[in-house]
């Protein structure tokens, strides 16, 4: 895995170092979270110590409060189904079908810092999936699909109807902002190239100049990008083989090929919308892949060959977003560059090792787990369906999933089509699949996270913006933290001596 992780995202360092000026300086891309973290890191210096103390206090007490509870929540989780994660908070009807608020406080931070509507999605999704759809699909047991399917991970049973609906609802979504995104990307482009050859005046305001100035003093040869994206690349086709002997040679030099162009669409988009299209692509890799390679080999051939080109386009992309911080901070684009291959090399150690340490310690991919690693199950049938086609479905799913397809997309159009003030609350149908299999506790306690972010502002609207990622972080960070003694304590065999649970009276 580390090799595989090393050979598929040095690649993606070097793609587009060449346009490092013309997507910066020249097309003066927005990249709204570089410039996010870039007036942060500037506001630090020019605010004072006083805000930065609070908040560094702010962080260190709820993250102190977080680690506490959840070593405190520990002590309760004697065995599978037990502990404050399964409290009944609104009677045990609604525990059986997921909601309930199960104290973490992860999901709260976390729902602190994503925008309303992200947390208003996953309600929705909610209510939607545990508390419609699958109550009544439920109930055809055995009419649309057989009675003793009874396994959790059954994928002909409930549990497929639950995967290939948000997945339909996935690929909806996906494909609309693929193509959203890509046009509007085109388009764009052409204006700006008419306005520049249009354009007579060449002057620009003195700060943008002295910005653009340093960002261009030290210049990263394009030698450099042309010769690492060739030389990983060769190494990438050799060797990649070797780990997935199904992911044929000349399938990577196929995907390598395409890259560049992808990385670039990908790149330009984030710098207009924020969002990160890397998984779209990957997917567009998944199912070319699934078909070429047949029945056989396809399955390992697609999610591998979905990971190279997601890893190439998303490090590009995430690359080019610092390259944004950096020129507004004044900070070395040599240095910024020297950081991402220094983070990168170590993300390609401690990843796996990360990733195997909750795979010893903990039921990582239990449905009913506290891991349930959603996406994993998601990427794989979407490869599944690749390879199968529609044989894979359940009874009357594709109906449903075409149903669902055409309701993500419907909803878009309705958000980008509507008056701002009706469009801004449309939901998210990518953030409303993911209910659909991790549960509606999941979705709730996001929403907690929201409304302690609303009263925080009616409160002490002063300090709110700057109080809340920090008092969030803490809360993330803090329960995060203690997964590690947890996972240590799981592997020497030391179990929780008190198993808390619930049962009618």
């Amino acid at each position: 895995m580390t090799g595989f992780l090393f050979l598929v995202c040095f690649v993606g360092l070097f793609v587009l170092i060449p346009l490092r000026k013309i997507m910066i300086v020249d097309l003066k891309l927005t990249y709204p979270s570089g410039l996010a973290t870039a007036v942060l890191i500037n506001g630090f210096h020019t605010q004072g110590d006083q805000m930065a103390k609070k908040q560094v206090r702010g962080f260190m007490k709820y993250f102190s409060f977080s680690f506490l509870w959840a070593f405190f929540k520990w002590f309760y989780t004697g065995k599978e189904a037990c502990g404050f994660s399964q409290f009944p908070t609104f009677g045990l009807k609604a525990w059986n079908q997921t909601f309930f608020f199960d104290f973490n406080a992860t999901y709260v931070g976390a729902g602190m810092i994503v925008s309303h509507l992200v947390n208003l999605s996953l309600l929705i999704g909610a209510v939607l999936s545990y508390g419609v759809m699958w109550p009544l699909i439920n109930k055809l047991k055995g009419d649309w699909f057989p009675v003793n399917s009874e396994s959790e991970a059954d994928m002909k049973g409930l549990y497929g109807y639950k995967v290939f609906l948000s997945v339909a609802l996935i690929l909806g979504d996906g494909l609309y902002n693929f193509v959203k995104i890509m046009g509007f990307t085109m388009f764009n482009i052409h204006k700006r190239i008419k306005d520049k050859n249009l354009t007579t005046d060449g002057k620009k305001p003195s700060d943008d100049q002295k910005l653009n100035e340093f960002f261009l003093k030290e210049k990263i040869p394009m030698w450099i990008g042309l010769f690492g994206y060739i030389f990983f690349s060769i190494v990438s086709i050799i060797a990649v083989p070797m780990i997935f002997p199904e992911l044929k040679w000349y399938y990577v030099i196929v995907a390598y090929i395409l890259a560049p162009s992808l990385a670039f669409c990908n790149a330009y988009g984030a710098g207009l919308t924020d969002i990160n299209m890397a998984y779209n692509y990957g997917k567009v890799a998944l199912f070319v892949l699934a078909a070429l390679s047949g029945k056989r080999d396809g399955l390992v051939a697609a999610l591998a060959g979905c990971g190279l080109v997601k890893s190439v386009v998303s490090v590009a992309c995430i690359l080019m977003q610092d390259f944004k911080t950096a020129h507004l901070t004044y900070t070395s684009p040599r240095a910024m560059f020297a950081s991402q291959v220094i983070g990168t090399a170590v993300g390609c150690v401690m990843a796996p090792l990360s990733f195997f340490l909750f795979y010893k310690a903990f039921d990582v991919g239990n449905p009913k787990g506290e891991f349930k690693a959603p996406y994993a199950l998601i990427y794989r049938n979407m490869a599944i369906l690749g390879v199968q086609g529609f044989s894979a479905l359940p009874h009357h799913c594709l109906q449903l999933c075409y149903g669902f397809f055409a309701f993500a997309v419907a909803i878009n159009l309705v958000r980008d089509m509507s008056p701002k003030k009706i469009g801004a609350w449309m939901p998210l149908p990518m953030v409303m699949a993911v209910p659909f299999l991790v549960g509606a506790y999941f979705a709730i306690d996001m929403c907690i996270g929201s409304i302690v972010v609303l009263l925080w502002h009616k409160i002490d609207s002063k300090n709110a913006d700057s109080m809340i990622p920090a008092v969030a972080s803490g809360l993330i960070c803090g329960e995060g933290l203690w997964t590690l003694p947890a996972a240590v304590l799981a592997l020497a065999k030391i179990n929780p001596p008190i198993c808390m649970k619930f049962v009618p009276s």
